[in-house]
């Protein structure tokens, strides 16, 4: 590399890591010199000579679909430096994350994206003295990491003002069960916290209806099936997630009853799914990719030496779409 280029060793090193001292010229010359031979540096070399150029980004499931937006922000934000994203699965349990976690700090990534982990704010801490952390998802704050989180509260008010407004009363909710995982994440919670306020706020504390199940596809099939079974039966369902929403539509499917015509149906996230004409889903828009670009510019700015932390907070906006209408009239009020 380095005759090829006609500099010294020394030069290539200092190019490579992008140290300061490096004429214009020289990393020229020394850049069509990779270019022309199609080298790679290694990233476990360049980590042990200061940076992997890699940031590490932390989910329970690769198949979430609003993960997979936030990761497209958070590439997108990176396409314009040297930094790559590697992803890693954490799973539902505090072991498998813990050991998710491990590995990504043993490969020495330069900063790590944590998207609803399940670790004690203590853990994080821990990892954040070491490696420059953002959480995303979590609505408790540190300054030892940045965060990122959407404003749940304002979301499903948003929500549940919509379904009222258009004449529900019989409005039920899908939560998260704390056995199914996410212990440390109080974001169900908050949703589940403000449909009830909502709910007594307008009188209707009395047609309260919650089921805890997951924020699963197959979670939102079994939450619907729940509700369902209830006489009468509610006349509208808020999913806390988009997921969620589509194991609603599915058990309104099989029951025999449409939307919205017998049953309104809204979810959380604004997923692309939820745009489908097919699906046409009435939900909460926090912008996943946005999430994503701004945990890859608040990490970038840690790697670059900022030790204040940073907290963002997405402000929600519903997305009305043909999933939700005014409840049908029924004489007899019997939910069938």
């Amino acid at each position: 590399m380095a005759k090829h280029a006609g500099v010294s060793k020394a030069a290539v090193s200092k190019v490579i890591r992008n140290d300061y001292g490096v004429s214009d010229a020289m990393r020229d010359r020394v850049q069509r010199a990779i270019d022309e031979l199609g080298y790679r540096p290694q990233s476990a070399a360049r980590a042990l000579r200061g940076r992997a150029f890699t940031i590490g980004v932390l989910l329970q499931h690769i198949g979430i679909p609003f993960y997979a937006e936030i990761v497209t922000g958070l590439v997108d934000e990176l396409a314009e430096s040297e930094y790559q994203a590697i992803m890693i699965q954490g799973g539902t349990r505090d072991k498998t994350e813990k050991r998710a976690i491990d590995a990504l700090i043993d490969r020495q990534v330069d900063g790590i994206l944590m998207i609803a982990p399940l670790a004690a704010r203590t853990h994080l801490e821990q990892v954040a003295r070491e490696i420059p952390t953002l959480v995303l998802g979590r609505h408790d704050r540190s300054p030892a990491y940045d965060s990122i989180v959407d404003d749940d509260r304002t979301g499903s008010e948003l929500v549940m003002e919509h379904l009222i407004g258009l004449g529900h009363r019989r409005i039920g909710h899908i939560t998260f069960d704390k056995e199914h995982g996410q212990a440390a994440d109080r974001t169900p919670h908050i949703r589940a916290e403000t449909y009830e306020r909502v709910m007594r706020d307008h009188g209707l504390a009395g047609e309260i209806a919650v089921a805890a199940t997951s924020y699963t596809e197959e979670g939102g099939y079994r939450g619907a099936q729940e509700l369902l079974s209830r006489s009468p039966r509610p006349t509208a369902i808020f999913a806390g997630s988009d997921e969620a929403a589509l194991g609603v539509l599915a058990a309104l499917h099989e029951a025999g009853l449409s939307v919205p015509g017998d049953v309104s149906v809204a979810g959380y996230d604004n997923t692309k799914l939820a745009a489908h004409p097919n699906i046409a889903l009435t939900t909460v828009n926090q912008d996943g990719v946005v999430m994503g670009r701004t945990a890859g510019r608040l990490l970038l700015e840690r790697i670059e030496g900022r030790t204040s932390a940073a907290h963002f907070s997405v402000i929600p906006s519903l997305v009305v779409r043909g999933s939700t209408a005014s409840p049908r009239p029924c004489p007899a009020d019997t939910g069938t």
